[in-house]
């Protein structure tokens, strides 16, 4: 049952909401943002504003202040009941109040209640937080103002008393009554070498010498289509670093928000080790709801989302390695298994998944996914074969909490790696279902490709077990580092660390220096990164690193308003207090009683509206833009080179095969905004430029290539191989070296060699099926490469090395 979908309406009465402006301050890798919520009444009596809107999981919310009427009020944190029990009791009294709260279902979606506005009066709520920022495996640092609020399902057995309940009115684009603005300044000693983002941005202004600063501006005119994402590229991204922080020096010397804070940064240089490794059970959890027939990014000639997630199925059912088990679910009201149980990999049960996922359509309704997840954990475990479950969705789920749950209850004999699909995903699900069981999270947005960060989670879950994690450190005497942050017990090749701590003790007077050391143990090998610093705390207003500090706690022990354990719920509401950082037990309220009389009389209610998305619930066609905004002149930017948006064809090779039931593929004329402040790098995340037609082809023919290769990582020499390779089979038998190659060993040779020379741009997605392949060719005592190399690239025009055929073990 979705809920909270809204009533579709003309907004025939004024909306109190006028505006949002967002300001925001990004240092390194940490972002401080301030978003203003502009009220005003312009109706006839007093009213009650209700407004519901997303925001990241990881934001640690620790301010909210009021400004009526040239006045500022800043509100408590509070236990949340008691705040609830302030505000009615404001209202009763004819007071203005104001509050604001986490969602109960979910820590992405908060609520702002403005009570008893009078005629006339304006009003202004500022709420603050501040966050970590992921980074990219390009290297982005990658900041996402949430401005999409999808529907969000209940179990239909369930109550549930949601925000979300409101019956928040929808209006399409060009109605909505109140405009976005965002300004953003970037700091950082690492230097900056390009900006991106989604949508338009103003033109780039330096504030400091050799690009260390920079502020960019959201165009004017944006709409709510999609989330505002800005990537930042630094000089020197991986620099490992310590932030020292003073603490409060009213509050005691070794508390929470009393002592000095740390947050140490790594990015472990972990070396890439290749196996050829046959062990796991890879169990795929499908969404297959209704809302997956949307496209990714919102736009109406975007991929939609079942495509997409059907493409990355067969890709990641081609990487699977020999001898592994696995399954596929896909669930939405219900759920439906490809097999009884895990099966073993083989060509046979290969082939048999692969025809059921061209069979799948978006069509069981619902997001309830706690129900298959449980008969996933309750499968007997297969000896010898760790679990991991990979999730795809789009997120539009209510019971959060107890998806995080379940998944945090079996997190020691599984990994779950989950992938939220399109603009408006939870977040709250997403991340913490990959933070409680050692997985990782990803998202696929705008012009992402699923395939590729699929392909990244799959590498990283059958990479060899990093063993032995520990943090030391070497301090001077009296000086002690109590850790802050949850036990590290699962680091993956490309992953960055932010663990905090609190320095308990004697900060030496004079300047003096500590060093922080990571360890770790590969394959028997031991490992460590050391990073010195200084022991001179900085002074920051907003308490940046105490509060990220205190979240990362929180998020430690908050497993929702109902699910959170008596004990549990104690600690967080201490440590929720005592920092000033909201958590689902805590909310923020602010009282008006300064007005020359209490407000009498009965109150309007309005809730907020918010914009019809394309694909959504609704059945009312969305009148706005269908793509992304067109290159803005912007600095360093020329305009007259086009960019286009990356699509695969896995598409149109399923169009064309029996059962195929995927339409021909969407080739997007839509482009994000690009600032160059120096030489652009080469950059997969967002600007492949191509020939849209050239590019689309290659991607066709990639595609074609990997479902013709057998599950040993083989190719039959055939003539469907012939025509993706673009020679005859003639020719490619009459070039067959017999007394050397079996002619599968032959069409494998020449399949790598086409995927080195023509599909370079999408090795990441390729690169597990191609090493399957070259290692069935030496399992299968393939020798002197090198002499059939001449023969190979004379054969199909191309210039590779016999390199791409040596195993690195």
């Amino acid at each position: 049952m979705v809920r909270a979908s809204g009533l579709l309406t003309g907004v025939k009465d004024p909306v109190a909401l006028k505006s949002i402006a967002v300001t925001l301050s990004i240092n390194d890798f940490v972002a401080g943002v301030s978003a203003t919520l502009n009220y005003e009444n312009e109706e006839k009596d007093p009213l009650e504003a209700f407004f519901v809107f997303p925001m990241d999981e990881d934001s640690a919310v620790y301010s909210f202040e009021a400004l009526v009427d040239g006045k500022k009020i800043v509100a408590e944190l509070q236990d949340k009941y008691q705040a609830h029990k302030r505000y009615e009791e404001a209202l009763s009294g004819g007071y203005q109040a104001y509050l604001l709260e986490e969602d109960k279902c979910s820590r992405d979606v908060f609520r702002c209640n403005v009570g008893n506005m009078q005629p006339g009066s304006k009003v202004a709520l500022t709420l603050k937080y501040v966050q970590e920022l992921p980074l990219e495996d390009d290297g982005a640092l990658r900041y996402v103002l949430p401005a999409i609020l999808n529907p969000r399902y209940h179990l239909s057995e369930q109550s549930v008393d949601s925000s979300l309940d409101l019956k928040t009115p929808i209006v399409p684009l060009e109605d909505l009554p109140y405009t976005l603005s965002m300004v953003a300044t970037i700091n950082s000693q690492l230097g900056i070498r390009t900006i991106q983002s989604n949508c338009p941005l103003s033109s780039i202004d330096y504030t400091g010498e050799d690009k260390t600063s920079a502020q960019v501006s959201l165009a004017e005119g944006h709409k709510f289509d999609r989330d505002v994402e800005l990537l930042i590229f630094y000089r020197k991204v991986h620099s490992p670093s310590v932030a020292v922080e003073m603490g409060m020096p009213e509050r005691e010397a070794d508390s929470l928000m009393g002592a000095p804070s740390a947050m140490v940064s790594f990015y472990p240089d972990i070396p890439e080790v290749e196996t050829a490794t046959k062990c796991g059970e890879f169990v795929f959890l499908m969404d297959r709801s209704g809302s997956m027939k949307s496209p990714i990014s919102g736009q109406n000639r975007s991929q939609l989302r079942i495509d997409a997630a059907k493409e990355t199925l067969i890709l990641l059912l081609k990487s699977l390695p020999m001898g592994c088990y696995f399954n596929i679910y896909g669930f939405g009201s219900t759920h439906e298994a490809f097999f009884p149980k895990s099966v073993q990999y083989t060509q046979e049960t290969m082939e048999k998944a692969v025809e059921k996922v061209k069979l799948m359509q978006a069509d069981l309704g619902g997001t309830e996914i706690l129900t298959p997840l449980r008969k996933v954990f309750r499968q007997p475990p297969i000896p010898g074969h760790p679990l991991q479950v990979f999730v795809f969705t789009d997120g539009e789920v209510v019971e959060t909490f107890n998806v995080i749950r379940e998944v945090k209850f079996h997190s020691k004999r599984h990994r779950c790696f989950s992938f939220g699909i399109g603009e408006g995903a939870s977040t709250s699900l997403i991340k913490n279902i990959a933070r409680v069981s050692g997985g990782t999270a990803e998202f696929i947005t705008g012009n992402d490709r699923m395939q590729s960060k699929a392909l990244r989670s799959l590498r990283r879950s059958l990479q060899s077990v990093v063993e032995d994690i520990s943090l030391s450190w070497n301090l001077p005497p009296n000086l002690f580092a109590h850790m802050l942050s949850p036990e590290q017990t699962v680091i993956f090749r490309g992953q960055r660390l932010i663990i905090y701590t609190l320095l308990v003790g004697q900060i030496p007077q004079e300047e003096a220096t500590g060093e922080a050391c990571l360890k770790y143990t590969l394959h028997g090998k031991s490992y460590e990164e050391k990073v010195t610093f200084s022991l001179q705390p900085k002074t920051d207003d907003n308490l940046t690193v105490h509060r990220l500090a205190a979240k990362s706690m929180i998020q430690s022990k908050d497993f929702g308003y109902r699910e959170t354990t008596l004990v549990l719920r104690r600690d967080v509401l201490n440590i929720s207090l005592e920092s000033g950082v909201m958590s689902s037990f805590t909310a923020f309220v602010a009282i008006n009683k300064e007005l020359n009389e209490p407000v009498h009389g009965p109150l309007v209610h309005r809730e907020i509206p918010r914009p019809i998305l394309f694909g959504g619930s609704s059945t009312r066609p969305r009148h706005s833009s269908d793509g992304y905004p067109k290159v803005l002149p912007c600095a360093s930017a020329p305009v007259s080179q086009p960019l286009r948006s990356i699509h695969t064809g896995f598409c149109a090779v399923m169009a064309q095969m029996p059962h195929g039931v995927a339409p021909q593929p969407y080739y997007s004329q839509s482009t994000k905004c690009v600032i160059h402040t120096d030489t652009r790098p080469e950059l997969p995340n967002i600007l492949r430029l191509h020939a849209c037609s050239q590019q689309g082809s290659i991607e066709h023919t990639v595609a074609q290539l990997i479902l013709l290769q057998n599950a040993n990582g083989s190719w039959d020499m055939n003539e469907d191989l012939a025509k993706v390779l673009g020679v005859s089979l003639e020719d490619i038998t009459a070039a067959h070296p017999t007394e050397v190659l079996e002619p599968s060993a032959w069409a494998t040779m020449l399949a790598v060699i086409w995927l080195h020379a023509n599909g370079k741009e999408l090795k990441c997605e390729w690169s597990l099926l191609e090493r399957k392949a070259v290692v069935w060719l030496h399992n299968n005592a393939v020798r002197g490469f090198t002499n059939l190399m001449r023969t190979a690239n004379n054969l199909l025009k191309t210039s590779v090395k016999s390199s791409v055929f040596t195993l690195k073990d």
